[in-house]
């Protein structure tokens, strides 16, 4: 059995590493087969860390994806090369990644803290939907957990585990247990509802120190506006208000 985790970000967007720091700590620190990068609104920074893991020697394996910011929430899209439109309707997101051949993950549902996508907007979209992300260790991920694996097993997706990261010891703190140990034999056991999402322990506010938190707090925060600019991001609220509505 395999572990990939999912869910990672770096410092090109707002977690609190870089690229290179996180394939040293894969490698050294883990036990994962595959990890996959995953900017807030922007494939550039999976592509950058893939070609560093390119030019190495390495264990593991690297998926680029990208979290995109739909109306409806967040949506995590893997197995990607190009961008995918952000602040779009949910369904038209998921088409965009199905046209380049990717596969679409609801990370974190249900929580207003992170923008995850509603109950009402998965089970829209379950068609276009290949899995639903679990486990996530985050604080604001461990909320929903039951509803989401109950809500998976009923719409017939797979679980998906990841670990969310910002800070570098939090990766590998969630993931995804499946049969195999590459990439495309982690997507054939989403694909065949083959797979489980398991968490670990997030690394405490003790053990990151309340500085650290409170700069990626703020990077969370901005990570979005910085990227997509703050008006179409304000407005992208509205629009979410209206939908959820």
């Amino acid at each position: 059995m395999g572990k990939a985790d999912l869910h990672i970000h770096t410092s090109s967007s707002d977690g609190m590493f870089s690229g290179a720091e996180l394939l040293e700590y894969v490698e050294s620190q883990t036990d994962l087969d595959v990890i996959a990068v995953t900017e807030h609104d922007d494939v550039a920074g999976a592509m950058q860390v893939r070609e560093r893991w390119a030019k190495g020697s390495h264990r593991f394996q690297v998926v680029t994806g990208v979290e995109v910011t739909t109306i409806e929430g967040h949506l995590l899209a893997l197995f990607i090369e190009d961008p995918v439109p952000s602040l779009r309707p949910l369904r038209e997101t998921i088409d965009a990644v199905k046209r380049q051949g990717g596969i679409c993950i609801v990370p974190h549902p249900f929580t207003w803290l992170a923008r995850g996508i509603s109950d009402r907007h998965i089970r829209h979209a379950k068609d276009g939907l290949d899995g639903i992300e679990v486990m996530n260790s985050t604080p604001a991920g461990r909320r929903g957990r039951t509803g989401a694996r109950r809500l998976a097993a009923e719409l017939g997706l797979a679980e998906a585990g990841g670990s969310d990261a910002h800070f570098l010891g939090a990766v590998g703190t969630g993931y995804t247990h499946f049969p195999g140990s590459t990439p495309t034999e982690l997507r054939n056991a989403i694909a065949l509802l083959q797979t489980r999402g398991v968490s670990g322990r997030h690394p405490s506010l003790t053990d990151l120190g309340l500085g650290t938190v409170v700069r990626q707090t703020y990077r969370g925060i901005t990570s979005t506006p910085r990227a997509l600019g703050w008006g179409p991001t304000a407005w992208s609220f509205v629009r979410r208000i209206v939908a959820v509505r």
